[in-house]
């Protein structure tokens, strides 16, 4: 693995223009499954019944089933060693930005400040119908008997500040990942197949441009045969190893 991490280190450009892309597979050693894999969500929920907008206007009870668990799941979790090698990159001046797929927060409670979610987070909460912001503390408090949550000025049912099938992206959340990526010199790809799109796009624009692409990922994601260097490893054992490289350099 070493070697193979130094072939990463070697392409990192001075200037510290990196973007970094991260899916499910960062957030696995700290306890939150990939919702598709066994044992996620998505083995016990199907999510075109409990996270999509339809689902929480008419089957709102079914969706907060579903909710709570992801709640749950996501609060209990805790940074590791990944999360905390990427903080200490940014500090370090030798990454833009994060953009991520997952919806945990992670990344932010590690340290990490130049964070794009790209599908949302469960630590943001709005009402369904008249969008009006919600108490996080509030959403905590929220147990089976008492869900679903209704919005007390609308009556419409409350959510997390997540992208359900069927949504969009947040523009802004387009319009910062695409200034990352058209600035980027290197891409690095951790913990995502690369599968779901318009995020595993994000890569391939950088290469566009003329810059590298490297990805960390225990199972080589469909973007592999365009990458210069590839790390077949848990992000959790890579990324420290790799950020001690760069900050001994």
């Amino acid at each position: 693995m070493k070697e193979a991490v130094e072939r990463i280190a070697r392409l990192w450009p001075s200037s510290g223009k990196v973007l970094v892309l991260t899916g499910a597979g960062i957030s696995v050693p700290s306890g939150i499954p990939d919702f598709r894999s066994p044992g996620g969500l998505w083995s016990r929920y199907d999510p075109m019944r409990v996270a999509t907008a339809e689902a929480l206007a008419n089957s709102p009870a079914e969706a907060w089933r579903f909710i709570l668990d992801a709640r749950d799941v996501m609060a209990a979790a805790r940074p590791n060693a990944a999360h905390e090698a990427l903080a200490e990159l940014e500090r370090a001046g030798l990454i833009e930005g994060i953009v991520t797929q997952n919806i945990d927060g992670l990344h932010q409670r590690a340290g990490s400040l130049n964070v794009v979610e790209f599908h949302g987070t469960m630590s943001g909460w709005r009402c369904n119908g008249c969008q009006a912001p919600k108490d996080a503390t509030r959403a905590m408090e929220v147990t089976p008997e008492t869900a679903p949550w209704l919005c007390e000025r609308c009556g419409a049912v409350v959510r997390p500040d997540v992208v359900f099938f069927g949504e969009p992206i947040p523009l802004d959340a387009l319009d910062k990942s695409g200034q990352l990526a058209s600035g980027a010199e290197l891409a690095l790809i951790v913990g995502t197949s690369c599968e779901v799109a318009p995020a595993n796009v994000l890569p391939q624009l950088v290469r566009q441009q003329g810059g590298r692409l490297a990805e960390i990922n225990l199972a080589a994601s469909r973007l592999a045969p365009l990458c210069d260097a590839a790390v077949a490893a848990g992000a959790e054992e890579a990324l420290p190893l790799l950020a001690r490289l760069l900050l001994d350099q």
